[in-house]
């Protein structure tokens, strides 16, 4: 998985046009990154946070030696020929990282365009609200899963790349809410490979409102955990 940097402690954008991309997803940017590592975007979003990234590494660059040409200039090194060779160099450095910048920033804008296009003239996506174990399901679904059939008992039972069994009866639901489906090419005794939709991915992306104080979340029919008995 990438490792990226988060948003500065100060609260600075990692680069100018951070606030539009989150304007235009509906959440930050280190969750936006965290997506496209976990291959829960399409691809019009893959592409913008692979500009991002690469504006990212060429604004970081630009600091750099904006940074090191401060150094030179501090007042702690003797002014002599070699200090204005290294300050000519490194002034030069500094405008090939801010050439390098200005192209990704472009090809950045040109990603993100389409983006902003889709929200706002796209009519919003009916994402249903889901308890946390269907999401927990659909997040071990994204590593890989597969339908499979037990040749003794016949029993059904969903089992993800990272070992989780999801009970049959909660694929059933996922797929009549069409957030999953499988592959039925494949005999179920061999297992049939189950993966996400298009409302399953934007249920896991979809910015989520926080729970009111005080109120608890009401599972549906059949989900786990059940509901605790009431006290006496």
């Amino acid at each position: 998985m990438t490792t990226f940097p988060s948003r500065l402690d100060d609260g600075k954008s990692l680069t100018q046009l951070d606030r539009r991309i989150e304007a235009a997803v509906g959440h930050s940017i280190d969750r936006l990154w965290q997506h496209r590592d976990h291959g829960l975007l399409d691809e019009p979003h893959r592409r913008l946070v692979d500009a991002h990234r690469a504006l990212v590494q060429a604004e970081t660059s630009v600091t750099f030696y904006r940074s090191q040409l401060n150094s030179l200039s501090s007042g702690e090194y003797p002014v002599d020929g070699a200090l204005f060779k290294r300050i000519e160099r490194t002034v030069g450095l500094l405008e090939d990282a801010a050439r390098a910048r200005d192209e990704r920033q472009a090809q950045a804008v040109a990603a993100l365009t389409p983006v902003e296009a889709a929200a706002r003239h796209n009519a919003p996506r009916d994402v249903p609200n889901l308890p946390a174990p269907d999401i927990a399901a659909l997040l071990a679904i994204t590593q890989g899963a597969k339908l499979h059939q037990n040749l003794l008992t016949q029993q059904l039972y969903v089992v993800t790349a990272s070992g989780t069994r999801i009970p049959h009866s909660q694929m059933q639901r996922l797929e009549e809410d069409h957030l999953v489906v499988r592959d039925i090419s494949h005999p179920v005794t061999a297992g049939q490979p189950v993966t996400l939709t298009g409302t399953g991915r934007a249920a896991l992306t979809a910015p989520r409102p926080s729970t009111a104080p005080g109120a608890a979340a009401v599972p549906r029919p059949g989900t786990w955990p059940a509901a605790a008995p009431t006290r006496r």
